[in-house]
Formats: C-alpha cells, structure tokens, sequence
C-alpha cells in the first residue's frame, strides 16, 4: 500500500521495501566479518589459543538473546527495538531508560567506523589531514542513507560480499601454509577447539570480548517497520545474522588458530591480522586484507547510521526527544532524514574520541538493551499473558533466564570506565525523563505499536 506524501510526514511512517536477504545483509554489515580478524590476537592470548570454542560459546549465548529479540518483535512489529518492548511490556518510563542508554550503542558504532575509518586511511595516507577522512565517510554515510535504506542494503551487499572474498581467500592460503607444514602442519586438527590445557574461565573471558561481534542481531529489529512480512522476516533474520556471523567468525578463526597457534611469537600480538596476512600471502594479500578491513567499516558504518537514525526516529514520533523534528520523513525519499542528519553529527566527534572511550560506551549499552529483552519477555509472556505451561515455562522463562545470566556475566567482566561512564550517562537520562514527566507524574506519550502498512 503506497501512502501520500503527507500521510508519511503525519504518520511517521516507513515504506516496506526490505526482503529477508535486505535484512541479512545489513545485520552482516553491522557484525562487520572482517571484525574476526581484529579481535583474534586479543582473544586468542585470552583463551589460550581456542579462539573458535570462545565464538561457539558466544554464538550459543548470543542465540538465547536473540531468541528473545525474535518473540517480542513478532508481538511488536514496531522501529526502536529494546526501547519499544521494555516500554510496552514493562513499563514506558523503564523503556525511556532503555532507550537512553541504547543510544550509546547505536550512536557510539557508527562514530567507532568513522575513527576506524580515520586510522585505516591515515595509515594509508599519512599526509591527509585526519579531520578530513571524518568529514568525508560520515557524509558518506549520511548521503547514502537519506536516498534510501534499499541503497544502503544493496551497497552493503558489494562491501559484505568483499569481505567474505577476502575471509575466503585467507582461508585458502591457510590452508596452502598448513599443507606446507607450517603451523599445526594439518588442515584438520581438533588442538583449536580443544586441548588439555584450556580452561573455563579462560574461554568465558575470550566469550565476553566476542560477544560484541554478533552485535548486528540486535540491529535488525530496527529495520521492523521497513520490513516485507516483518513477523517473519525480523526473527528469521535475527537467527540468520547470529548464525552466519558465528560460521564466518569460528572458520576464519579456526584457520587463523591454526596457522598462528601462538601469537605471542608475532611482533604486535595485540593487532595481529596484518603480519598474519603478510607471512600467508605477502604484500599483495596485506593489502587486499587492509582493503577488506576498511570495506568492513565502512558497511558496519553504513547499517549502523542505518540504525541509529531509526532509534531517534522511533523514540521522536514517541515526543521523548523532539518529535516534529525527528519523526519527520522525506516525502521523496521515505527516509527519516533529520534523525540521519542529526546521527551524521554526533559521527563528527570523531575527530576527538578515542576508540577505547568509545567502545566503552558501546559494551554499557548493548548489555543494557540484551538484559531489558530478555526480562521483557519473561514478564510480557507469563506475568502478563499468564502463559504458564511448562513449554511457555521453557521458552519464555528458561531460554531468557540462560541468555540473561551470560549476559550477567558480561556485567561482571565489563571495566570500571566502562560502567562509569555508563552510570553518568544513565543518570543524565534519568534527569531528563523527571523533568519531561513533571517526577513521573506523566507517562512518557505511549508508542502506536500497529504495524506500520
């Protein structure tokens, strides 16, 4: 059904273009592939050397939470993700909190890609200005999503396509060295999976790092209200992301694992995925993986302005931010373009954050969104609608609760920065919501949860 231009700008309303393979890809771009690659030395020295067991027990993890995702975007066919379900399951002045802290994690990513961006291309181009680099991927991200969130799909199906080539060619001259003799000295071997020496704990704090990969699950329930189909569509989806993103990451892992089963034998074991691509494949194959590294950011750059830009659009049509402004959609385009231009803004603080700051943010607010879903749905499916069978006990009681206590144990691990910095954000939020709601005297104007036609 085609709306007028004036029903988009008084209804707030999004065109439903996107098909299962949109929503895919863009919650792979969000995952970022190529992202496996960053965090293998880290993790690696974390576990032991069993990178690929730390990503099954992440993807298992993660799959419980995004099981959750799933139940409550079938019941709730509506833009704005943990925010819209706390508020209608829970309660809305909870799901303001939930949203306020959320946008950490939605505005913080794709500044991340813009200052990844920066640091790869200054690598490349020491004699650019850095400011220029800033100024120049966050327009582009900003241009290609106000033409259109079906550009932004179809762009990011060439930049994703890129890094499974490059994974996939890494792959193949893994499997050359290994042939070779070189590391493990096998292609199958069971010594990165399991080994006698590896331990719980060391595999759980390797889990805890990558669980931030698969981040792009989450990001899918944005695209609800642009969806084909979206009670279908969103929760296959969301399993799709999670499950090709754990293949991806535990092969290319795997792979790397073997070939390098020490990386404290590197020089910078710390940032590992250029010396590893240099010893498999030279300076040719270091370049293409640099080029397949920035083709990354860019697509988890473009999915996640995506993203954010439909955050403030749903929590503007909502009025808890400025709602005329925010919820406004082009009536060429059918794309909110203020909560764009406005995400493309905070995108220029690049030029100031550093990336250990700003991924402290991001860890706050993801954990917040995955712990406010999981309990969403507990209290929405048996507090509320009073299912109480022992099935509705397992899916709607057991599988929340195991995805709630890993998340509970990401808690635990996460740095005092992090919390910190979190806690006085949450407390800023805290003040603005008391002082729009005259002490919680009003409630927060409620959501329209009908799905948008």
């Amino acid at each position: 059904m085609q709306h007028s231009h004036t029903t988009y700008e008084q209804a707030g309303s999004l065109k439903k273009t996107l098909k299962l393979w949109h929503v895919v890809v863009l919650g792979l771009g969000y995952l970022t592939p190529m992202t496996v690659f960053d965090t293998f030395g880290i993790v690696s020295q974390d576990t032991d050397g069993h990178v690929p067991t730390a990503y099954l027990i992440a993807l298992i993890a993660m799959l419980f939470t995004a099981a959750s995702y799933g139940k409550m975007v079938k019941e709730f066919p509506t833009a704005g993700s943990a925010y819209s379900y706390t508020s209608k399951a829970i309660n809305p002045h909870l799901g303001f909190m939930v949203g306020w802290v959320s946008l950490l994690d939605y505005f913080f990513l794709p500044m991340i890609n813009v200052l990844l961006a920066k640091i790869y291309l200054s690598a490349a181009f020491p004699g650019v200005p850095e400011w220029i680099w800033v100024v120049s991927v966050t327009l582009l991200f900003t241009l290609v999503n106000i033409r259109s969130v079906n550009l932004t799909a179809n762009f990011n199906t060439l930049l994703v396509i890129f890094q499974i080539l490059v994974t996939g060619f890494f792959v193949i001259l893994s499997i050359k060295a290994l042939m070779a003799g070189k590391g493990a000295g096998t292609v199958a071997t069971v010594e990165p999976f399991f080994s006698t020496g590896m331990t719980m704990p060391h595999l759980m704090a390797g889990a805890a790092v990558l669980c931030f990969s698969f981040l792009g699950f989450d990001a899918v329930t944005t695209y609800t209200e642009e969806a084909v189909n979206p009670t279908k569509t969103i929760p296959r989806g969301i399993v799709l992301v999670a499950l090709i993103g754990g293949l991806i990451f535990t092969t290319a892992s795997y792979f790397a694992t073997a070939v390098i089963p020490d990386v404290s034998i590197l020089k910078n074991p710390d940032s590992p995925s250029p010396e590893i691509a240099y010893l498999l494949g030279g300076a040719f194959f270091q370049s293409l993986f640099l080029a397949g590294a920035i083709t990354g950011t860019i697509a988890s750059g473009l999915a996640s302005h995506t993203s954010a830009s439909r955050l403030l659009f749903a929590m503007g049509r909502e009025k808890v931010l400025p709602g005329k402004f925010l919820a406004y959609v082009h009536p060429r385009y059918s794309t909110p373009i203020n909560s764009i231009i406005v995400t493309g803004v905070f995108c220029l603080a690049a030029v100031w954050f550093d990336l250990d700051t700003a991924l402290s943010f991001i860890n706050f607010g993801a954990l917040t969104a995955f712990t406010a879903v999981n309990i969403s749905v507990v209290i929405y499916f048996v507090v509320r609608k009073k299912q109480n069978s022992l099935s509705s006990l397992i899916q709607y009681v057991l599988f929340p609760a195991l995805g709630a206590g890993f998340v509970g144990y990401l808690w635990v691990s996460l740095d005092v920065q992090s919390i910190t910095l979190g806690l006085i954000w949450a407390a800023l939020g805290l003040g603005y919501l008391l002082y729009s709601t005259k002490g919680f005297t009003k409630k927060p104007p409620k959501m329209d949860f009908e799905e948008a036609i």
